[in-house]
C-alpha cells in the first residue's frame, strides 16, 4: 500500500466521526445550532491505535496478580457455566467487564439486546447535544488514565480540541464507549435480549431471545434507567387510545416524520424538553409541553453530591440516613438543561402549560382530545410521552416471575412521617453487595445470585449503571460482593489445594556437597532429609 492510500485510510475514521457527531437532517433544522467542537484530527485513527498499544501496555504492567482463579463448573449436559453474565452492554456493563476482568475473574459474558454501538440512550433516543456530566468525569477507566475518557478525547481531537470542549457530544461519547471495548476485547454478545431468568440448581438459567439457554453463576442487571420497570405511561392513555396516538419520549424515532403537525408533550424531565427541542428544530407545527409543578427546576442537587465523601460513604449509611438524604435529592428532582430550555426557547410555537397534567384522553375527528387537570381542554395531531420510570419489576419480562419477591424499602423501613415517599418506597432493597433480598426468604433461590446495578441500586446506593458521575465508587461494592461470593463457593476446594500444596519453589541440591552429618547419621547425602519433598501428608479422608 503506497503512502497516500495509507493516509486516506487512516483518514476514515476522523470523517466517519465527523459523519456520526452531525445531528440528522442538519441541512434542514431550524433554530439554535449545537456547540461547536474542534474536528477530529487526520491521523485521529493512528493516534488511536497508539493509545490502544498504550492501554495494553499499561494492562500488562498492572498484572499482578496474574494467575486466574474461580474454579470452574458444568452446566446440565455438560454446557458451559460463565462465572458472571452482564444483562447491559452499556457504560457501565462494559466498565464492570473490565472491573471483573481486573480481579481475574474472566470466565464473563456481557449480553445486550441492541446492535453494536446502538447500546444505550447516546445514539439511539437521546435527543440532548451534550452530556450533562462535567466534561473531565471519568468511571470507565477504573482509575488507568490511558483509559480515561480525556485520553481517548485528546488522542481525536487533540489537546487543543480538549481545551476548546464544553461538555461531551453524545455521539462522541458513543465513540469513546466502542473504542473503550475494541481496546479491552471485552466479551460482549450483541442482539442478545435476555427474557427469562432462572434457579437451575444454584446456578442461574438466562433465556436469551426467548429460546437459547445459557448459564452463569451470578447475573448483574446492567440495564438503565427502566432497568426495574418500564417507561411510564398513564393507564387511562393505553385504555382509551390506540398506540399509534402517542409515542414515548425515548422511543428510538425520527422527528421529521412530525413535521407539520400539532404536538403536546406529558412531561418536562430531561428528555421530555430535549424530544420538544427536537420536534421543534425538524419542523413541527406548535409543541404544547404539559408540565404539572407550577414552575420550572432551577436547583440540581445531584451537583452537590458530586464530592467524594458522599460518593464512597453513602452505601455504608444506616436506612435513616439513606433515607434521610435521597428522600431530599427527589423532592428537589432535576431540571432539564440549559440546552433544552434554551432550544425550546427559540421557537415562538413552543408553549409551556405549567401547573398541569392529564386527567382524559379521547380520539375525537382523527385528532387526540387532551383534558388536563385545570379543566383546559386541546386538540392535537399526535402526543408525546415523557412521564418517566415505573419501578415495579413486574413490568420487566425477565424478572416477572419473581417480582412480587423482591424486596423493596416498603418491606423494611418505615420513615417518620413528615418523610414519607410512596415513590422511593418502590425501589428494590438491596443488599451491601447490591444483591437482591427476598421478601420471603429461600421462595425464590435465583435472587441471591442476581445483582442489581440499573436505577434501582439508586436509594441503597446512591450510585447506579444509570449514573456516569458515580460510577467509579459505585461499582466497588458490586465488584467485591461478586468476588467474594465466587471465593467463598470455591474456598473449600482451593483450601484442599493448599493443603496438599508441593510445588517445588527452592532446590536444595546445590548444597549436597556442603552437608555435615551429626552422629550416627549415616544417610547417603543424596537420601538425607534435607533433599526430601517438603510434601505435608494429607490424611485419605480429606484427599
Amino acid at each position: 500500500m503506497d503512502l497516500q492510500s495509507a493516509r486516506a485510510e487512516l483518514d476514515q475514521y476522523a470523517s466517519a466521526l465527523s459523519r456520526q457527531l452531525e445531528p440528522d437532517h442538519a441541512d434542514l433544522r431550524q433554530g439554535l445550532k449545537p456547540p461547536a467542537v474542534l474536528p477530529p484530527l487526520p491521523d485521529a485513527r493512528e493516534r488511536l491505535d497508539a493509545l490502544t498499544e498504550r492501554v495494553r501496555h499499561d494492562m500488562e504492567i498492572l498484572s499482578y496478580p496474574k494467575d486466574p482463579w474461580v474454579l470452574p463448573r458444568i452446566g446440565p449436559n455438560g454446557a458451559h457455566v460463565y462465572d458472571v453474565a452482564i444483562v447491559g452492554g452499556g457504560q457501565c456493563g462494559l466498565t464492570l467487564a473490565f472491573g471483573l476482568r481486573r480481579e481475574r475473574v474472566d470466565n464473563v459474558i456481557v449480553l445486550d439486546g441492541a446492535p453494536r454501538g446502538r447500546e444505550g440512550p447516546w445514539t439511539t433516543y437521546s435527543r440532548m447535544w451534550t452530556l450533562r456530566s462535567p466534561k473531565h468525569v471519568t468511571g470507565p477507566d477504573l482509575g488507568i488514565p490511558s483509559l480515561a475518557p480525556r485520553s481517548w478525547y485528546e488522542a481525536v481531537f487533540g489537546e487543543a480540541g480538549w481545551q476548546a470542549l464544553d461538555k461531551w457530544p453524545r455521539q462522541a461519547w458513543q465513540a469513546y464507549l466502542d473504542w473503550y471495548r475494541q481496546a479491552l476485547d471485552l466479551p460482549v454478545r450483541n442482539d442478545a435480549r435476555v427474557t427469562a431468568f432462572a434457579d437451575a440448581d444454584g446456578l442461574v438459567e438466562l433465556t436469551i431471545n426467548g429460546q437459547e439457554s445459557l448459564w452463569a453463576r451470578k447475573v448483574v442487571l446492567a440495564t438503565g434507567l427502566e432497568g426495574m420497570g418500564d417507561w411510564y405511561v398513564p393507564p387511562f392513555l393505553r385504555d382509551k387510545l390506540p398506540a399509534g396516538a402517542y409515542t414515548l419520549c425515548t422511543a428510538d424515532v425520527d422527528s421529521f416524520d412530525w413535521r407539520n403537525r400539532k404536538i403536546a408533550v406529558l412531561g418536562a424531565g430531561a428528555t421530555a424538553w430535549d424530544r420538544a427541542a427536537d420536534l421543534l428544530e425538524l419542523g413541527a407545527a406548535s409543541v404544547t409541553m404539559y408540565m404539572r409543578r407550577g414552575q420550572i427546576l432551577t436547583a440540581n442537587p445531584f451537583r452537590y453530591t458530586e464530592k467524594a465523601g458522599f460518593l464512597r460513604h453513602y452505601a455504608s449509611m444506616s436506612d435513616a440516613d439513606k433515607w434521610r438524604w435521597m428522600r431530599t435529592i427527589f423532592t428537589f428532582g432535576q431540571p432539564p438543561t440549559q440546552d433544552g430550555v434554551d432550544r425550546c426557547a427559540a421557537f415562538d410555537n413552543f408553549t409551556l402549560h405549567v401547573g398541569a397534567s392529564w386527567q382524559d384522553a379521547r380520539m375525537l375527528a382523527g385528532a387526540i382530545e387532551v383534558t388536563a387537570t385545570d379543566g383546559t381542554v386541546e386538540t392535537f395531531d399526535h402526543l408525546f410521552i415523557g412521564c418517566g420510570f415505573s419501578m415495579d419489576p413486574r413490568n420487566r419480562p425477565e424478572l416477572a416471575a419473581f417480582a412480587d419477591n423482591i424486596a423493596t424499602w416498603a418491606d423494611v423501613y418505615t420513615p417518620p412521617e413528615e418523610m414519607a415517599d410512596p415513590w422511593l418506597m418502590t425501589y428494590p432493597y438491596l443488599d451491601r453487595d447490591l444483591s437482591f433480598v427476598e421478601r420471603t426468604p429461600g421462595k425464590t433461590p435465583v435472587l441471591n445470585n442476581i445483582y442489581c446495578f440499573n436505577y434501582g441500586a439508586t436509594a441503597s446506593n446512591a450510585h447506579s449503571g444509570a449514573s456516569l458521575s458515580g460510577l467509579r465508587y459505585g461499582i466497588e461494592p458490586l465488584l467485591h460482593g461478586i468476588t467474594y461470593a465466587l471465593w467463598v463457593d470455591d474456598e473449600p476446594m482451593h483450601f484442599d489445594t493448599i493443603r496438599a500444596w508441593c510445588d517445588v519453589d527452592t532446590d536444595p541440591s546445590p548444597l549436597a556437597t556442603h552437608l555435615r552429618h551429626g552422629p550416627g547419621q549415616g544417610a547417603s547425602r543424596t537420601e538425607h532429609p534435607a533433599f526430601r519433598p517438603t510434601l505435608r501428608r494429607v490424611r485419605s479422608d480429606q484427599s
